[in-house]
């Protein structure tokens, strides 16, 4: 289990990274990292240590979930924390759970690990380590559900080779808080779809920080959130392209509507001087269904090379489509129908490709439950 980390390549040289929660202070709201987050509404998440209990973890599927102690020296291997709510939560559990998919392994069956709070008292620590060993293939799907606060720390680890598509489902009830540090380490030619869908809650935040192993890895990084009145979403990425030969694709997608609804979306991309050959995109795109909601996309890439395949980015948030809107109904569609399919047809090319068909269809269910919450639509 690391206790620090030491940057070995200058992508993270200018940015500290630590496993403690006090060297990075209490946010003011005025840091890069907290400025778009409600912090009145966090502020439980700023304790020196957590110590919440109702939280239930259980597993099926193909692979064994394991609980281990802060001693298992798999346990902080990939990268520390970015912000003190990650690091925190770092200090504050006292036994973690492992998911290990074996050596040249392929997992048939979608492994299920089911995180359900039963909106006990406090701020509930839990870390989870998810192994992809070498040349190993799984499904791998994070299903949270019920209510209370979560502080959560997910470790993903790709060896050489491995091939992996996790996705961690957001399905809380409407009260619940839930912040999470997602810290990923790609291997030699290993591929990984991370896939993030936030759909429940009162507010969500998941950071999600991506390092390079060796070179050929491959990470495509999805995400879909529908937001509603008075919830707030936030999804922070840093991609770090400190090794030749990399690719990465992100692609970020959400509806918001009802009164204050907030999402906000960071998308960081650094390609580092030895990262030649690298090839990148992120894209973000919000769409506003109803007045009173409000997106926050901020995608940024730097780049100390140009030995380079390729490096983009793009960002849009707009509102209803009223001209695609009158096309429909001129064909004879009712307005409450065209609504509904403006809507999939915004969704409907990222959701094919998130690929697991369970988590497809729990998306569409809840965007067509969405949809018939108001009237306006």
């Amino acid at each position: 289990m690391a206790d620090e980390f030491k940057n070995t390549g200058s992508s993270r040289a200018d940015r500290p990274l630590s496993f403690k929660g006090a060297d990075y202070g209490v946010p003011q709201g005025t840091e890069e990292d907290w400025r778009f987050t409600p912090l009145e509404r966090v502020e439980d998440f700023f304790a020196d240590s957590f110590a919440g209990t109702g939280l239930t973890v259980s597993a099926h599927g193909g692979v064994e979930l394991v609980e281990v102690g802060r001693d298992d020296p798999r346990l902080g291997s990939t990268i520390p924390p970015e912000d003190r709510v990650g690091a925190t939560t770092w200090e504050s559990f006292d036994k973690a759970y492992v998911l290990s998919i074996p050596k040249d392994e392929k997992v048939a069956d979608e492994v299920i690990v089911t995180l359900n709070g039963s909106g006990g008292s406090g701020v509930v620590p839990a870390h989870l380590y998810v192994e992809a060993q070498r040349h190993s293939e799984a499904t791998v799907i994070l299903d949270h559900v019920g209510g209370g606060k979560l502080a959560e720390g997910v470790e993903i680890n790709l060896e050489d080779g491995a091939h992996l598509t996790l996705v961690t489902l957001q399905d809380w009830d409407e009260k619940a808080v839930h912040a999470s540090s997602h810290r990923i380490k790609v291997g030699r030619d290993a591929t990984l779809k991370h896939i993030v869908v936030s759909l429940g809650g009162d507010l969500i935040r998941i950071t999600s920080s991506v390092d390079f192993a060796g070179p050929g890895g491959d990470v495509t990084m999805l995400g879909a959130y529908f937001v509603d009145e008075y919830q707030h979403m936030e999804h922070r990425l840093f991609v770090d392209h400190n090794v030749p030969n990399a690719k990465s694709n992100v692609a970020y997608k959400g509806a918001l509507q009802g009164t204050e609804a907030h999402s906000v979306w960071v998308g960081d991309v650094l390609i580092g001087k030895d990262a030649i050959g690298t090839d990148t995109y992120e894209l973000n795109r919000n769409l506003i269904l109803t007045e009173g909601a409000s997106a926050d996309s901020v995608p940024n890439l730097e780049i100390e090379t140009g030995e380079i395949e390729g490096a983009g980015h793009a960002s849009a948030t707009g509102r209803f489509d009223d001209e695609q809107l009158f096309y429909l109904m001129a064909r004879g569609i009712p307005e409450d129908e065209a609504r509904r399919l403006v809507v999939r047809g915004f969704f409907a090319e990222l959701i094919n490709q998130i690929g697991v068909e369970s988590v497809q269809n729990k998306l569409m269910e809840k965007i067509e439950e969405e949809l018939n919450l108001t009237g306006e639509l």
